[in-house]
C-alpha cells in the first residue's frame, strides 16, 4: 500500500506538467482566428513617445487594415475629433475649406462679385456688387449666366458650389462668361478681371424715426469697424442722436472689431472687456478719449443666436451702465481662439483663454462632451419656455454681479437683456412655417420681380418710396397661396386666415430685398419687429 501511495506522489506531477504541455499545444491550435498577435509594431530601435505612436499607428492601419484607408483623410479626422473633446470652440480646418471659413473673417473674398441665385436650372444674377467688377462692366440684376469659360452652366444641374468655384478665384484672373438679358436672346458676352469683393457686416442703416438712427451689424470681420464708422458718420449727417445695433443672429468674428466700437460709444478709461489663460496672461481692454458716440444714446439688440463679439459688445455696454440691452439671453460663449496657419493651408482654431466682462462675468455657457446638446441649448430654450417667460430663467447667486450703478448683471450663461422681449409666436401657423422654412415665400418673391423688375424700379426709386406706397393686393396673395400648392404644400384655410397679415408682410419685404438688397427688406419688417420697437420706446 505504501509502495503504492509513493508511486502516485512521484508520477502525480509529471501527469499534471503533461496536461498543461498538452493544453498549450492545442491551446495554439484552437485560439481565436480573428485575432492576429504581434508583440510590437514599433521599432525597437525608436525612440518612443505620443506622437511617435500616434503616427505608427496611422502607419500600421494604413499598412495592415482589411480595406484599404486614405491616411490623411483619416488623420484630419483624428485632429478634429480630439479637439472635440477639448471644448465645443476648438476645431480644424482643413485646407480645402479654409477660404470659405475664413473669408467672413477677413472681409472680402476675390470673384467677380455678384449675389446669384440658381433659377430654372439657371444662374440668375441677384444684384452685382456697387462698384464690382461685374457692376463695372454693365452686369444687372436679373441677367442669366449661360456659359462660364467653355463650361455650358445652363439646363445642365449645376449646383452653388461648382458655380462659386467656376466665378471665385485670384485677384487679377480673367473669366468670360455670356448672359442672355430678360427680353432679349441675344447673348451679351464679358470678359471679367477678377478683383477684391467686400463682403459687407452692417446691414440697412437709416433713420428709423426722427433723431434715432438704426444698423444691423451680421458679423464681426477686419471691416466692420470701418463700415460702422462710414455708416454712423451718414447717420449722424442725418440728424442722429440716438442708435438701434441690431446683433440678433450674430455669431461673432473678430475681437478687435466688437472692442472698437465698444471704443467709439464709451468715455475715456473704462474696461470693455480682459482675456486670460493658462498660458496667455491676462489682457485688458480700456477704452480710449474721443469716442465719436460717446453722447448717442444707445440701445442694443440681442438673440440667443448672439455670441462671442457680439456678447464682448453687449456686455460693455450693459457693464458700464452706457445703454440699454433689449431681447432675449445670448448664446453664452466666452472662450476665445487662436488660429494656427500649416503649411498645407490648412489651420487650428485652439481655445487659449475665457474673456470677461468688465464686471468680472464670465458668460460661458456650461459644457461637457455632449456637442451636440451644446449647440441645441437654443432649441432646448424653447422647450423649457424660456423664449416665452423670463421668469423660466434661473441665475444662482453666485453669479452675481454689480456694474457701478448697482444694476445686477449674471455671468454663467450668456448676456442677460436689461429689457425682455419674448419670442414673437402671434399669427404663427405650421402653414406659414412651412412657407417660410421651404422658401417658397423667397421663390415667389423672385419670380415676381423677376418678371416685374423693369416696372418695379421705375416707379419705386428707393426702399422707403416703395415701403409707403407698394401693397400686395389679392390676386399677389392667392398667387402666393397657389405657388405654395404647386409646391406641395397642403391648404389650410384656418392657417392661412390666422397667418395673412404675416404672409402679406413677409411677401412685401421679400420683393423689397430682391429690389434693394438687405435694407429694403429691414425698412420693412423693423415697423413691426417688437424688438426694434421696445428699443424706439426704450428712448422714451
Amino acid at each position: 500500500m505504501s509502495k503504492n501511495r509513493a508511486l502516485i506522489f512521484i508520477l502525480l506531477p509529471l501527469i499534471i506538467a503533461g496536461c498543461i504541455i498538452l493544453g498549450i499545444y492545442l491551446g495554439a491550435f484552437l485560439a481565436p482566428s480573428d485575432v492576429n498577435d504581434k508583440t510590437s509594431i514599433f521599432p525597437q530601435n525608436k525612440r518612443f513617445n505620443t506622437a511617435t505612436k500616434l503616427n505608427e499607428i496611422l502607419n500600421f492601419i494604413e499598412d495592415t487594415y482589411v480595406d484599404s484607408v486614405d491616411k490623411k483623410d483619416l488623420s484630419e479626422r483624428s485632429i478634429a475629433s480630439m479637439l472635440a473633446l477639448l471644448d465645443p470652440h476648438s476645431y480644424y480646418i482643413p485646407a480645402k475649406d479654409f477660404d470659405g471659413m475664413n473669408d467672413p473673417l477677413e472681409g472680402n473674398f476675390e470673384g467677380i462679385g455678384v449675389e446669384f441665385r440658381i433659377k430654372d436650372d439657371t444662374i440668375l444674377v441677384i444684384s452685382p456688387v456697387v462698384n464690382g467688377p461685374s457692376d463695372k462692366l454693365g452686369i444687372k440684376a436679373g441677367d442669366r449666366i449661360v456659359k462660364v469659360d467653355t463650361t455650358i452652366v445652363a439646363g445642365v444641374g449645376i449646383s452653388n458650389d461648382q458655380v462659386i468655384k467656376l466665378l471665385k478665384g485670384p485677384r487679377g484672373t480673367k473669366v468670360n462668361v455670356d448672359i442672355i438679358r430678360q427680353g432679349s436672346k441675344k447673348r451679351k458676352h464679358f470678359t471679367i478681371t477678377r478683383d477684391q469683393i467686400p463682403i459687407f457686416s452692417i446691414d440697412a442703416p437709416y433713420m428709423i424715426k426722427n433723431d434715432i438712427g438704426y444698423l444691423r451689424i451680421t458679423r464681426f470681420s477686419k471691416t466692420t469697424y470701418s463700415e460702422f464708422m462710414q455708416a454712423t458718420k451718414e447717420l449722424k449727417k442725418k440728424g442722429m442722436e440716438k442708435l438701434i445695433i441690431d446683433l440678433r443672429g450674430n455669431g461673432g468674428g473678430v475681437l478687435g472689431a466688437a472692442t472698437k466700437i465698444a471704443d467709439e460709444i464709451l468715455a475715456k478709461n473704462k474696461m470693455i472687456v480682459y482675456t486670460n489663460g493658462r498660458t496667455r496672461k491676462k489682457d485688458d481692454h480700456f477704452s480710449t478719449a474721443g469716442g465719436t458716440l460717446e453722447t448717442c444714446d444707445i440701445a442694443i439688440l440681442i438673440n440667443e443666436n448672439s455670441a462671442s463679439a457680439s456678447e464682448i459688445l453687449a456686455g460693455a455696454i450693459q457693464d458700464n451702465d452706457r445703454g440699454t440691452i433689449i431681447g432675449r439671453r445670448s448664446f453664452g460663449k466666452g472662450l476665445v481662439q487662436e488660429q494656427v496657419m500649416w503649411p498645407d493651408g490648412s489651420a487650428l482654431r485652439l481655445t487659449v483663454a475665457r474673456y470677461y466682462t468688465p464686471t468680472g462675468r464670465s458668460i460661458q455657457k456650461p459644457y461637457g462632451t455632449d456637442m451636440e446638446q451644446y449647440h441645441a441649448e437654443a432649441y432646448n430654450r424653447y422647450e423649457n419656455g424660456e423664449l416665452l417667460s423670463v421668469d423660466s430663467i434661473q441665475f444662482p447667486d453666485s453669479l452675481k454681479f454689480y456694474t457701478p450703478e448697482g444694476k445686477v448683471v449674471y455671468g454663467g450663461g450668456g448676456i442677460m437683456p436689461d429689457l425682455f422681449v419674448p419670442l414673437d409666436t402671434i399669427g404663427g401657423t405650421p402653414y406659414l412655417y412651412e412657407l417660410r422654412y421651404r422658401g417658397i415665400i423667397q421663390n415667389f418673391a423672385l419670380n415676381y420681380v423677376d418678371k416685374q423688375r423693369k416696372i418695379l424700379q421705375k416707379k419705386y426709386k428707393d426702399p422707403i418710396a416703395f415701403k409707403t406706397r407698394f401693397r400686395v393686393n389679392n390676386d399677389l396673395f392667392n398667387g402666393i397661396v397657389k405657388f405654395a400648392d404647386e409646391n406641395e404644400l397642403e391648404r389650410n384655410l384656418e392657417e392661412i386666415i390666422i397667418s395673412k397679415t404675416l404672409i402679406l408682410r413677409g411677401l412685401k419685404a421679400a420683393i423689397s430685398r430682391n429690389l434693394f438688397n438687405d435694407f429694403g427688406y429691414y425698412v420693412i419688417i423693423n415697423d413691426s419687429d417688437k424688438t426694434v420697437q421696445k428699443a424706439i420706446k426704450s428712448f422714451e
